[in-house]
Parts: C-alpha cells; sequence; structure tokens
C-alpha cells in the first residue's frame, strides 16, 4: 500500500492530562489504487513512556463526527491499562498454558486467573489508600504479592478453621473495607518490594570494514571449522 504525501499537523485538537494531541489526515492507495481516507493522531506526551518513546502515532478510520481525536487518545490510553493487566496475569498467575488441553479447561484457567487478579487489585487498592498511591505503585512488587498469597494461603487454611472464615460473608462492604484498611496498616511493604533492573547498556557499534562488508554466519561457523 502506498501512502501519499501527508498533510501537516494543522488541527489541533485538545489537551490530556499527559500530553497535547494532534491530528492530520492521510491518504492511503492500495495495490488496485484505490484510496482510502484515514485520520492520523498523535500525542506528545509530557513525560516518556518506559520505552523512551515521547510521541504516540495512532491511524484511524473512524470520522470526526464519530470520535474526536481526543476521545481516540483517551480510548486508547485505557486500552493500554488492560494490556499492563493481561501482561500481569501471564506473568504473575500463569494465564497462558502451554499444553494442548481442552479449550474450556484453558478457558477455566483463564477465568481462574482473572479472578485472582481481582483479589491482588483489592489488596492493592486497600494499600493504597493507607501507604499512598504513588508508594505502592512504584514499590510494590505484584511477582512477590502474588507469589505470598500462592504459597501462604494453604497453610492459613490449616491454622484456622473453616468457620472462622465463614464470617467474612456476614461483612458489609463498608465493614470489609474498615477491615481491610486496619490489616494493610500491618503489612510490612519491604517484604514486597520492586527490585528494579538498572538503566540499560547501548548496543555497541558494529564495526564496518570496507574489505567485507557483508559476512554470513555460514562463512563464519566454516572457517572456524577449518
Amino acid at each position: 500500500m502506498k501512502e501519499r504525501q501527508p498533510c501537516k499537523y494543522v488541527n489541533f485538537c485538545d489537551f490530556l492530562s499527559s500530553g497535547t494531541v494532534y491530528e492530520q489526515p492521510v491518504m492511503v492507495v492500495d495495490e488496485n489504487d484505490k484510496e482510502h481516507k484515514f485520520r492520523r493522531i498523535r500525542v506528545c506526551l509530557k513525560k516518556e513512556t518506559r520505552d523512551g518513546d515521547k510521541n504516540i502515532f495512532l491511524i484511524t478510520n473512524l470520522s470526526k463526527s464519530s470520535a474526536t481525536a481526543k476521545t481516540i487518545a483517551d480510548i486508547y490510553r485505557n486500552r493500554w491499562t488492560i494490556e499492563t493487566s493481561f501482561q500481569e496475569l501471564k506473568k504473575w498467575f500463569n494465564s497462558e498454558i502451554n499444553t494442548l488441553g481442552y479449550p474450556p479447561a484453558a478457558l477455566f484457567a483463564f477465568c481462574i486467573s482473572l479472578i485472582s487478579y481481582m483479589i491482588i487489585s483489592v489488596i492493592k487498592a486497600a494499600l493504597s489508600s493507607v501507604h499512598g498511591v504513588q508508594k505502592i505503585e512504584k514499590e510494590l512488587s505484584g511477582y512477590y504479592l502474588a507469589d505470598e498469597i500462592s504459597s501462604g494461603y494453604q497453610g492459613m487454611f490449616i491454622a484456622i478453621p473453616e468457620e472462622y472464615w465463614v464470617e467474612f460473608r456476614k461483612l458489609s462492604t463498608a465493614q470489609l473495607i474498615k477491615l481491610l484498611k486496619m490489616l494493610s496498616q500491618k503489612v510490612k511493604l519491604s517484604r514486597f518490594k520492586k527490585h528494579t533492573r538498572g538503566p540499560k547498556k547501548p548496543k555497541p557499534k558494529r564495526v564496518f570494514d570496507p574489505k567485507y562488508p557483508h559476512v554470513s554466519t555460514a562463512k563464519l561457523i566454516a572457517n572456524r571449522k577449518k
């Protein structure tokens, strides 16, 4: 598909809490010389993403009457919160099963992972209300929290009889929130602290030799065998 030269970003849209939004019309011509009109949304971020990007570009065929550029940018930003949730499900709860099992079994396991993630979200919300949202988001490790739940709940069922757990069903929403906040004050966050990695080292520059502009891997292996 060939893209015709697009217009400049002449249509200023609006401010987002995370940056500024612009848009431009784009015309794409397919292999049959048929023209397709799109909108290119550009979000100029105030802060870089974790990958170091300052600009995010979105392509859409939605008309201006159906969705403004700001609306599209908001939807895309919310979409990434969902993507992050699925990434955490994969890392912490092994929601993607590497087996050729029956589809209903895989679906059941995935639903269990979703319920587990809801439990994690409730715990993080309770801890945030006591220790602060920024502290929990930056320092609390979801991996260690999930590991604590998976390794400790069996011992809790042994130490605490079943009839004591039934009492939680009788609590109202307000009572449960109050209890979770009280328990959150006693949590030692140092046990669940993230261990962030250092800055990535830049890749070494490739050395270009005019005499050997390209060397195949097969030749290198053959020379070593000799």
